[in-house]
């Protein structure tokens, strides 16, 4: 009987992992069409340790720096009321705010010195 219950337990561990380690989609926008950058692909980082949030990171974007952009953001976010923030990691200026998404909002920060570069919190 246990034995069933470990291979159980296994086997939904395996499912969540193969689960996490797909391509996260783009987040569509309140009126339908895609955000900015959305056209570039997503991959799933990882959660953020303070927030829970999913961190995803556009392909150029190595999860170990999508990892530090969304800690060094969620430390400020809450005191900005919303406001655009700009936090500095790694060498980057990462420009980030909430933008609204269908269903839910999501937070997004760019590169400043390269747009396409994107990090992505999501629930």
């Amino acid at each position: 009987m246990r034995s069933n219950k470990v291979n159980a337990a296994a086997g939904l561990l395996g499912a969540l992992v193969l689960g996490l380690s797909g391509a996260v989609p783009a987040v569509a926008a309140p009126d339908g069409a895609a955000p900015e950058g959305a056209a570039r692909a997503v991959r799933f980082c990882g959660v953020d340790r303070v927030t829970g949030l999913g961190v995803s990171a556009g392909r150029d974007v190595p999860c170990a720096a999508a990892l530090g952009v969304a800690a060094a953001y969620t430390r400020v976010w809450q005191r900005a009321g919303g406001a655009a923030v700009d936090v500095h990691t790694d060498g980057a200026t990462w420009t980030c705010r909430e933008r609204r998404g269908d269903p839910d909002p999501y937070q997004e920060c760019l590169d400043v010195n390269d747009g396409g570069r994107r990090v992505l919190l999501t629930s």
